[in-house]
């Protein structure tokens, strides 16, 4: 879909729909708009700062579809979000091939607003993974006008790298698990990286095991899929030799649970497994297209978890990178299992900050639900970051705490460490048990698996938390400015 930047007023084609913004409780949207809202708000949910509304223009026959947006000042982010997808859906269904919005009611900074929420909720409005469908029916909406300040193009531009990062990582999580296998995500990989100007080395099984990744290999080799250790280089800080961001991601593309196999009901959906990988190879091409001036690194073990006659068994002992010893009490408890390679491999880098993201533990829906994601970390100011830019940009976490008691709960009586401390505060275990492998740098942990997906009727990857992600490392780059 394309996008543009107007700044004068002009007719689309007859099959065009036009939205206009308004400022709440002022006549500034046209007259045509004015009485639409008006006829339309009886049905409507009326929010306290934003109203919308959508619905035929019959009287200027001109136009196939209108729909009417009016923003209070300071308006909420999460409202603007809803009715900004409730205008775009409805543009969709109409079928219209052109769009054109007019932002020139409000002030510059909502413009920007506007137009970084409203190419997020066009873009989803139009997103489909159906390729593998007969029937598949393309989307008639092709062309997205802003009609507005000149100045907005460097926050269209933001805003449609955006975008598509969060379209590829939805492509990735979608994608079959007979095809989204390690070899296609370390391949997925290197293409988009190289593609945005970054560099990929894909490091295979027997270089896992040459690096002493004991942990990550005993899950990597139930699998008669080859698992990979996916490495993005982005340098774009003026000085190459400064210390990079890191994200981590865990990429297991398909969770049977292994030997500790999980229940049949529902095990389609352990394909999104692998999102917090897709996620951070998503972002991280998005901050290399972007240009970012910092320096990234995307680190990505990437593995199936089956239960072969080769898998790990529980009570098997491991011995991970950096020399820890781990008792394997629960091999569905794998993604830590492989995590901790990578983040014990991301400490050579001696990185400014490194944040993973896993679609960790079931936990952490049963403490937050689907609407925020988990966050802790061992960096105070890192963590907080992260909770103020998801804030920002409406892709929200919330801080558990990572408490030194909760240690005392992967307690082994034959290694070092457990790789599960029982069923009590799994989310925070989970974390205690990475936090072993992280104390040498800022580190942050993000447990998506509430928020990376959703089930039921409108089963299908959210593309969270790219928004996140991406805005954290654009204010790390704006800090540099």
């Amino acid at each position: 879909m394309k996008f543009s930047i107007i700044s004068e007023k002009n007719q689309l084609e007859q099959n065009a729909a036009h939205v206009w913004v308004g400022i709440k409780g002022e006549k500034q949207t046209p007259a045509v708009a004015a009485n639409l809202l008006a006829a339309l708000q009886n049905g409507l949910d009326v929010e306290a700062d934003v109203d919308s509304a959508c619905g035929l223009d019959v009287n200027a026959g001109q136009l196939n579809a209108v729909a009417v947006l009016q923003v209070a000042a300071g308006a909420n982010r999460v409202k603007l979000e809803k009715h900004a997808l409730k205008i775009a859906q409805y543009v969709v269904e109409q079928k219209a091939q052109a769009v054109s919005i007019d932002v020139c009611a409000v002030d510059a900074a909502t413009q920007a607003l506007l137009v970084d929420v409203l190419v997020l909720a066009f873009s989803q409005a139009v997103y489909r993974f159906d390729e593998h469908k007969r029937d598949a029916k393309a989307v008639s909406l092709a062309e997205v006008q802003f009609v507005g300040s000149n100045d907005l193009q460097a926050a269209l531009n933001k805003a449609q790298v955006l975008a598509k990062a969060v379209a590829f990582a939805k492509d990735l999580g979608n994608q079959a698990p007979n095809i989204c296998t390690p070899t296609y995500l370390a391949e997925q990989a290197k293409k988009h990286a190289e593609a945005a100007g970054a560099t990929a080395k894909l490091h295979d099984a027997a270089a896992i095991q040459a690096m002493g990744m004991g942990s990550f290999w005993a899950v990597a080799k139930g699998s008669i899929e080859a698992p990979y250790l996916i490495e993005l280089t982005y340098n774009g800080a003026a000085d190459a030799n400064e210390q990079p961001y890191v994200l981590v991601g865990k990429g297991i593309t398909f969770d049977t649970g292994g030997i500790s196999l999980k229940p049949g009901p529902g095990m389609d959906e352990m394909k999104y497994d692998m999102f917090g990988a897709a996620s951070v190879i998503a972002s991280f091409c998005a901050a290399a297209e972007m240009k970012l001036p910092i320096n990234l690194k995307a680190i990505v073990p990437t593995c199936e978890n089956m239960p072969s006659g080769g898998a790990a068994k529980p009570g098997d002992i491991v011995k991970a990178m950096n020399g820890i010893s781990i008792e394997i009490l629960n091999t569905d408890a794998e993604g830590r299992l492989i995590l901790c390679d990578a983040l014990a491999f991301a400490e050579q880098f001696k990185p400014q900050a490194v944040v993973d993201v896993a679609t960790l533990t079931g936990a952490c829906i049963i403490a937050l639900g689907h609407e925020v994601s988990g966050v802790m970390g061992n960096n105070q100011d890192l963590v907080n970051e992260l909770l103020a830019v998801g804030k920002e940009v409406n892709d929200r976490a919330w801080q558990l705490p990572l408490f030194d008691d909760y240690r005392d709960l992967l307690k082994s009586n034959f290694a070092d460490l457990a790789n599960i401390g029982g069923r009590p505060a799994g989310t925070i275990t989970a974390a205690s048990f990475l936090s072993y492998f992280t104390e040498n740098y800022a580190w942050a942990h993000l447990d998506v698996a509430g928020t990376a997906w959703a089930s039921g009727a409108s089963k299908g990857a959210t593309g969270r938390p790219v928004p996140l992600l991406v805005n954290y490392l654009v204010k790390q780059a704006e800090n540099k400015m």
